[in-house]
């Protein structure tokens, strides 16, 4: 057995971050969410900042909308739900799970296929329903394999290796790659490994922000219009029915919006005006108060109930809310 540390990457003292959120009990200040944001204005200049957004971060999964995009440049024909569920972090509800197969079915290929590693469903709902039939964590399920299964269809489609594309010099992330620097306008600055097990690439906040209004914005045809039209139309496929992302995208017309693990988001609009943000401490718990409380400042206000839904995370006591997270801007 290995029993080796990782080494660590030497880097540089981070400059002090902003507070986003409070947490607030019984009228108490008990906690704090450290981290960074940034507001975009429509002509794409930098309008509001929180903390130090120009930093590298990995996006997690909300570089999934850039690795969408990367596959469409390969020449694999996918659209609406499809394309959707390529960018998606779903909840393995039924119609996800049936879409992941319909892409693997498309190119000749089983579940057996898929690298992720065995997950249960994302959302806790589907995630109790699938224990109390009986089910067991499965490479479907986790919320990546829509991602994976794009790329699978890629390979196929190229006559490229299945078994590899997860390594780095493979061409499908070897075109990831150049779409996130080409969509951020930034050298991406290290490179780890995703949850899912696909490279991660890592850019700055202002990058990632940029890299949304470039999609949301994309010329009619394009691949990243693609991208953002399926989105667009069928939010559900990239999140869930109880999910902040579908919410959001059902709310405010033309937006596109994803998440990330360890809290991050990004969102852009479809007049150009865009923002992203993490959580320093990867406490999603902070997410929908500070996202709400961006979108807000920017006057996002026709969004049906999406942002009364976010605005605030409640605390209990007793089995009763005594307070809550709250945005701190």
């Amino acid at each position: 057995m290995n029993t080796q540390a990782t080494p660590v990457v030497p880097q540089p003292p981070v400059p002090d971050s902003a507070v986003l959120a409070e947490v607030v009990r019984s009228g108490f200040i008990e906690g704090r969410h450290r981290g960074s944001l940034v507001v975009l204005a429509a002509d794409g200049s930098v309008d509001f900042v929180l903390g130090v957004p120009e930093l590298p971060v990995f996006p997690r999964s909300s570089n999934k909308p850039m690795q969408a995009a990367a596959i469409l440049h390969t020449g694999l024909h996918l659209d609406g739900e499809l394309l959707a569920l390529a960018a998606a972090s779903h909840s393995a509800e039924t119609f996800h799970l049936d879409g992941v197969r319909k892409i693997l079915a498309g190119a000749g290929l089983t579940e057996q296929a898929l690298q992720t590693p065995p997950s249960l469903p994302l959302d806790p709902v589907e995630s109790e329903a699938w224990i109390r039939c009986g089910g067991h964590p499965e490479p479907i399920l986790m919320d990546c394999s829509g991602k994976h299964a794009a790329m699978l269809a890629t390979c196929v489609a190229n006559g490229w290796d299945t078994g590899s594309y997860l390594e780095l010099e493979h061409p499908v992330q070897q075109q990831a790659l150049a779409t996130v620097q080409q969509l951020s306008g930034e050298q991406v600055s290290a490179i780890g490994t995703d949850g899912c097990g696909a490279p991660l690439m890592a850019v700055s906040l202002t990058g990632l922000a940029r890299a949304f209004r470039a999609i949301a914005l994309a010329d009619p045809g394009t691949p990243e219009r693609r991208v953002a039209d399926a989105m667009r139309a069928h939010p559900e496929y990239v999140a869930g029915t109880r999910r902040i992302d579908t919410w959001l995208m059902r709310g405010i017309p033309g937006a596109v919006a994803k998440m990330g693990a360890e809290a991050v988001q990004a969102v852009a609009l479809d007049d150009g005006r865009a923002l992203a943000f993490k959580i320093e401490d990867g406490g999603y718990r902070a997410v929908g108060p500070v996202l709400a409380a961006a979108l807000r400042r920017m006057g996002v206000t026709a969004a049906g109930d999406a942002l009364g839904r976010i605005a605030s995370a409640p605390l209990y006591g007793g089995g009763h809310p005594v307070g809550e997270v709250r945005a701190a801007f």
